[in-house]
């Protein structure tokens, strides 16, 4: 029987100018895919080059982590958009990472949209449809990573998009399988084991324990670890671990 394998990713590339986040020279190579923000959210041209150079040397996968265009709340601050600047932003930020990509010998494969974006985008049909379009009016061979379970997935699909469902190692869950909103107590799992443990029970298709105790069920085909986490390194190392133990690997 072949071994379970899963795709494991992180959101890296975060640094901005003189603030640095630390984490990504040690988190690329122990994750398949790169989420690697495009300027908007965080990020800026040198980084995004010498991530994706990172990247390139670890062998994992590129994407191009689009957000809002909030660098001073870090895309974690909801925005009501004209959905033609939202597509045009999209077409935008990507188009700035594949330059960055091509420049060191790589390509992006897939977009994963950030923060507030990202939660909006599973509810929010009309963001989410501005998001598409960008892809599509891009590339539409280029894969969208969406909230398991939410409406924006088959919306996706539906317009042609191949999309990998993704959950996280590092949040929270309602029992209806929506992540806990970072205003709440209890939003990110900064312990290690924690992580680990919800990341084992995703990757086995096992219920995980939701932030009221109930269990839920999360199908996924990707797991995120958060690289602004300061528990992030000891999150994924630890992951790496459990897998290892249970069988499966990361890919």
């Amino acid at each position: 029987m072949l071994p379970l394998t899963i795709d494991l990713n992180s959101d890296v590339g975060e640094s901005f100018g003189a603030w640095s986040i630390p984490n990504d020279e040690r988190i690329i190579p122990l994750v398949s895919s790169a989420n690697i923000a495009c300027g908007f959210h965080a990020g800026d041209p040198r980084v995004m080059l010498s991530t994706c150079r990172l990247a390139v040397e670890a062998g994992a996968r590129v994407g191009a982590h689009i957000g809002y265009r909030d660098l001073a709340g870090f895309g974690r601050r909801s925005i009501d958009y004209d959905p033609a600047d939202l597509r045009a932003e999209t077409i935008y930020q990507i188009g700035a990472l594949r330059a960055a990509a091509q420049a060191v010998g790589t390509t992006v494969s897939y977009v994963k949209p950030h923060g507030a974006l990202y939660n909006r985008m599973a509810h929010d049909s009309v963001q989410a449809q501005a998001v598409i379009e960008g892809i599509l009016d891009l590339d539409p061979s280029l894969q969208l990573m969406a909230l398991a379970g939410t409406p924006v997935v088959e919306q996706a699909r539906q317009a042609g998009l191949s999309v990998i469902e993704e959950a996280f190692a590092d949040r929270a869950y309602h029992p209806d399988g929506t992540l806990v909103s970072r205003r709440e107590p209890g939003a990110v799992h900064s312990d290690p084991e924690t992580a680990a443990a919800q990341a084992v029970a995703i990757a086995e298709g096992s219920p995980l324990r939701a932030v009221d105790g109930t269990p839920v069920r999360i199908a996924a085909q990707s797991i995120c670890v958060h690289g602004d986490n300061e528990a992030a390194l000891a999150v994924v190392r630890l992951i790496h671990e459990r897998f290892a133990e249970r069988g499966i690997e990361v890919g």
